[in-house]
């Protein structure tokens, strides 16, 4: 049969569905070359007619094929579904039913609907967008390679770019309008008026979808713009033509425009665009608005019209995957629960059905359907409540989880031959959230409304009846956690009603919270939240307003992210609270996420009041999951040591630009004459920070006045000078009242620290975070800074006892992971060092026991082997050599003059090719085997200590191994032979420790 022959024979034809189907395929089959279903597969496995759908009933008497049957099915190609010419709607109709059958056909790519006028073709391919190509009969001789693709290549008919890449498309190309109309009718993007292009913004966005996915008349929006580019003076009045129209409906032209609804399009006037701007336009118009994923749109469109995160455009985002890692456990673990739960009870009940005479079943179904219904009416009652929501994207995903959940409902009545709507019970107005950037909660209405109508769409549904879009009030654009509505009295917020409360709360530091929120802010939000301690994180009252809630609405459950100080310090107040009146029931302690375009770690929470009773902790089951994330021992219940007082400090913070280079440092030393005739020596000292000491950088000196009055201070000249014109101008316009008043000091001086090193040649410090758990030596004359956690202790034993992998892992058990994935975990001396029970008291050690002997030389051999790789004799002494021919420190006073010499000769090895590579993150990043071998020795030693100290304890130095094949505190590689020894070992050392705890506390 030619093409030709074919459109003639069809184009007469006016036969019923059942009729025409085999022969109007047969014929495409000649057409093609193709063998038709009967020859090619006999057998009927792999291509046939009436392809039967897995049902678990059977249908009733005359249902036909509509309830369990597919006209033509090709297994990796296409399902194909025949309607009559010309009845209404009849290819919706028929899309609809192959869609609810996908499942059960394989997930073939492609769905074939046909009216013998229209062919449809839409394409199913994972990540990407679903697309329609129309072919009508008359077109079908020039086509063919269309449908000979349909047989022998549908994986050609996948969409050029993903749903990913025509969302960045999308958003990029709006960012070249957006940047146009800043520039013109703005002074920058913090102006008021940018809020009113980012919500013209909005509409036109809403229209090119809406054009895209039918909702408008075809070409509509696109009719407009072609005919505004010959004359741009015409857009303003047109557009809020349009507008206008799309609030309350009416005729547009020849079209009928339908009713949206007020809220996007209210009464705001549109903004007049000049030809430039048309043109770019007209490009984003012709983009395929229908195949954006609203999961990452929000944020990419919140990124253009945001001016704080214009930079992070081409940044990454947080996946669909991620965000389901909380709104899977929190929403749909328990409805899933609950639909398991009526499909059981259904099925003695769906057997009794199945078994009825056809004259009885009608009344049988009306009761079964409404059972059903019932669940579907539920779900559309429940709220979910996102109270930092952002953009949108955990709403959106939520939206999409229950959506699904009522499409379940509906093909499992399908199946059993009962007729349920279609139309999903679940609606956008269920969706609530919280978000003080205006740009941002408009913009999340508008990604809801648009991934709820694609939804229906890609499905076939029809919208809802008019209006399309109810009211955009489910988002509110205020403060989440503070009510400041009267300024006198602020008050913790409060939230909307909500069965499920998620998000991603915004991450910013204790420290970092009045630079971002500022001065009064911030003593607000201390004031009305008077029950948390004062040094928590921001995102930890979001986790109190959850858990606040929860007591008076004891259903509720709540899923939230945290960075990874939420499991640690005052931080953990909130959970200890959580876990003490309700419980954790899912957790990830440490999970990799997109935050604002970076890679960083945080933690996953979700909890309830304790009704839940499945643990999961980072994909495992578990009896329990405590404050700081963990299963089994629980670390949290440790207490305090008054024996370990007095041992940790932090390290001095400065709070003014004091530092000067080691050139400045070696002037101002040899810089004499102070009237008091005192060396400049007296107030600069070489200082360290927990970069100096990890890897290799240019040494650094500061100007300390730390226990000087000014009086005092202004008798060193020079070092004066430089401290009244770099740091007073500084401290002169600060808030803090003790900072203006003391402007030559630093800021936190750290008295008892400095008091406590004194009597030492040397202390040992630690960093504050750093990738691996590294403790070293510091000579006494050297100041350490903030990042540097400080031990006033100079004896190998403690050093071996601190540095060996009992300590390291009670120190993960109670630390934290920070957000940057280098950055490692955080070391807190309150949860850390103050609650570790050492074999001895600190300064109570035996110093005769064999035990103390041992950890003593392990731990010398560990610091000299290190030391000597860090800084080769045969490397570092050429270097001195070097500096000591230009003996340019001879106008240095002798007491300063060893400092200065070895910050030249650091200065030298930081440029050494050789020398630069030798880190001590570099030396654990390799961990060669001497390392290995050493802190192997030394973990037996302690190990055989803690067995000597401790005989009601079980301690092995055989456990030694399970710490050390990788390195102290390291994971494993999978499938490694020692994991499961490793994890008892662990529970076991831990166990003991927390028992040693105890015992010391007196309890």
């Amino acid at each position: 049969m030619t093409p030709e022959e074919f459109v003639e024979k069809w184009r007469q034809t006016e036969l019923s569905e059942i009729a025409a189907s085999h022969e109007h395929f047969i014929d495409i089959c000649h057409m093609l070359g193709e063998l038709t279903p009967a020859y090619a597969d006999p057998e009927g496995t792999n291509f046939c007619f009436e392809k039967a759908v897995t049902v678990i009933a059977p249908a009733s008497k005359g249902s036909k094929g509509d309830s369990g049957f597919v006209d033509v099915w090709k297994r990796g190609c296409f399902a194909w579904e025949y309607k009559r010419k010309g009845k209404y709607n009849t290819l919706n109709d028929a899309y609809r039913q192959l869609y609810q059958y996908r499942d059960a056909l394989d997930n073939p790519p492609l769905s074939v609907v046909c009216d013998i006028s229209t062919i449809e073709i839409r394409t199913h391919f994972p990540g990407f967008p679903t697309e329609r190509i129309i072919l009508k009969l008359e077109e079908i001789p020039g086509r063919l390679d269309v449908l000979r693709r349909l047989f022998t290549h549908p994986d050609s008919f996948k969409p050029f770019k993903t749903r990913a890449a025509v969302t960045a498309d999308a958003a990029n190309e709006f960012g070249q309008l957006a940047d146009r109309l800043i520039d013109r009718h703005t002074t920058g993007r913090h102006d008021p008026g940018a809020q009113k292009i980012a919500h013209f913004l909005m509409k036109l966005m809403f229209c090119l979808f809406a054009e895209d996915t039918e909702l408008l008349p075809a070409q509509t929006f696109t009719r407009l713009l072609k005919r505004c580019l010959i004359a741009p003076e015409q857009f303003e009045a047109r557009a809020e033509q349009l507008f206008t129209l799309m609030r309350t409906g009416g005729e547009f032209g020849n079209d009928i425009i339908p009713w949206f609804n007020g809220g996007l399009f209210d009464e705001q006037p549109a903004i007049a665009l000049k030809h430039g701007d048309l043109m770019v336009l007209q490009r984003i118009a012709q983009l395929d608005w229908s195949g954006v994923e609203p999961s990452i749109f929000g944020t990419l469109f919140e990124r253009i019209l945001d001016p704080d995160k214009r930079a992070q455009i081409g940044a990454h985002y947080t996946s669909r995957e991620d965000i389901l890692l909380v709104i899977q456990p929190v929403i749909m673990q328990p409805l899933q629960r609950q639909w398991a739960a009526l499909q059981e009870q259904f099925a003695p009940d769906l057997k009794t059905y199945a078994d009825l005479p056809a004259a009885k079943r009608s009344k049988a179904a009306r009761k079964l359907e409404a059972r059903l219904d019932a669940f579907r009416e539920n779900l559309g009652k429940l709220r979910v409540l996102d109270s930092a929501c952002g953009s949108g994207n955990f709403l959106y995903v939520a939206l999409q989880q229950l959506l699904e959940l009522d499409e379940q409902v509906v093909i499992f009545a399908r199946r059993h031959d009962l007729a349920l709507r279609s139309l999903p019970w679940i609606k956008p107005t269920q969706m609530h959230g919280i978000e003080l950037n205006p740009y941002a909660a408009e913009l999340a209405q508008v990604v809801i409304w648009i991934g709820y109508l694609q939804w229906l769409k890609e499905r076939g549904l029809d919208v809802p009846d008019q209006p399309i879009l109810d009211k955009l009030e489910c988002i509110e654009n205020r403060d989440a956690i503070l009510d400041l509505s009267d300024p006198k009295h602020p008050a913790p917020a409060k939230w909307p009603e909500a069965d499920f409360i998620v998000g991603n709360p915004p991450f910013l530091g204790d420290k970092l919270m009045r630079a971002g929120l500022g001065h009064a802010y911030v003593e607000s939000l201390r004031k009305s939240y008077d029950g948390l301690p004062g040094g928590i994180d921001l995102c930890a009252y979001w986790f109190d307003l959850a858990h606040g809630y929860m007591k008076h609405n004891p259903a509720a459950r709540a899923g939230l992210l945290a960075t990874q100080n939420i499991r640690g310090g005052a931080n953990r107040k909130v959970l200890e609270a959580i876990c003490r009146d309700g419980s954790i029931f899912n957790a990830h302690s440490d999970r990799e996420w997109i935050l604002e375009g970076a890679n960083v770690h945080v933690s996953i929470v979700c909890f309830d009041c304790g009704s839940e009773t499945v643990r999961v902790l980072n994909g495992a089951n578990v009896e329990t999951i405590h404050a700081n994330l963990t299963a089994g021992v629980d670390v949290v219940q440790a207490r305090h040591l008054s024996e370990n007082d007095s041992v940790s400090f932090l390290g001095s913070c400065k709070g003014g630009p004091f530092d000067i280079d080691w050139h400045e440092a070696r002037q101002l030393l040899a810089d004499g004459g102070n009237p008091n005739g005192r060396p400049n020596s007296d107030v600069l000292r070489s200082v360290m920070n927990s970069e100096d000491i990890l890897s290799r950088t240019g040494p650094r000196w500061i100007i300390d006045n730390a226990d000087r009055d000014v009086a005092d201070a202004s008798h060193y000249a020079a070092p004066h000078r430089c401290v009244v014109s770099r740091v007073k101008p500084k401290r002169d316009g600060n808030r803090d009242k003790w900072l203006r008043e003391n402007w030559w000091r630093p800021q936190r001086m750290r008295p008892e620290m400095r008091h406590a090193i004194t009597p030492y040649e040397r202390y040992l410090v630690t960093p504050t975070t750093s990738k691996y758990r590294i403790f070293l030596w510091l000579p006494e004359r050297v100041l350490p800074d903030h990042q540097l956690i400080v031990f006033a202790r100079a004896d190998d034993c403690f050093f071996g006892l601190m540095h060996a992998s009992v300590h390291e892992l009670w120190a993960r058990s109670q630390g934290t992971q920070l957000r940057e994935v280098e950055s490692g975990f955080r070391y807190t001396p309150t949860s850390t060092f103050e609650t570790f029970p050492f074999p001895w008291p600190p300064g109570k050690e035996d110093v005769k026991h064999p035990a103390y002997k041992r950890i003593s030389e392990a731990a010398k051999e560990l610091n000299e082997l290190r030391e000597r790789w860090l800084n080769p004799p045969e490397w570092i002494e050429p270097l001195a050599a070097r500096i000591d021919a230009t003996d340019q420190f001879l106008d240095v006073p002798a007491e300063a003059r060893p400092l200065i010499r070895q910050s030249a000769i650091m200065a030298l090895a930081a440029k050494d090719d050789r020398l630069k590579k030798r880190t001590l993150t570099n030396l654990y990043n390799e961990r060669p085997t001497w390392l290995k071998l050493a802190h192997e020795k030394l973990d037996r030693a302690v190990l055989a200590a803690y067995a000597a100290t401790d005989p009601a304890g079980q301690w092995a130095e055989s456990l030694a191994e399970v710490f050390t094949d990788t390195g102290p505190g390291q994971p494993l590689p999978p499938n490694h032979p020692l994991i499961a020894k490793r994890g008892e070992a662990e529970k076991r050392i831990l166990e003991n420790l927390l028992r040693l705890n105890h015992a010391r506390a007196g309890e």
